[in-house]
């Protein structure tokens, strides 16, 4: 089954100005594991099969953990039978009913 998530984690407890290597480290791990996926300003979308995106999730988080005190994890899930290329596709159809 197609899944498309959207991942935003962060830690709590290193301050607001240096995020962004935290962010990084776990942008690299989404980048390895062959994923199609989309990098956004609040979060950062992955497209697979459930279990190899629940992988990914999962070794993200454990990227962060032995480190962060506390961590911020939000998870959006659209899963869909049949669907291919749900990151192009989904964007696609909002921007041409909108007329772009």
């Amino acid at each position: 089954m197609s899944v498309i998530v959207d991942l935003t984690i962060f830690p709590m407890d290193k301050g607001g100005s240096g995020l962004s290597t935290y962010v990084s480290r776990v942008l690299n791990l989404i980048r390895e594991s062959g994923l199609k996926h989309q990098l956004g300003p609040m979060g950062t979308a992955i497209e697979g099969e459930w279990d190899e995106v629940m992988a990914v999730v999962t070794r993200c988080y454990k990227a962060l953990e032995p480190d962060c005190d506390r961590l911020y994890v939000n998870i959006k899930a659209d899963v869909r039978k049949g669907r291919t290329d749900g990151l192009k596709t989904k964007v696609g159809a909002v921007m041409a009913k909108a007329g772009s």
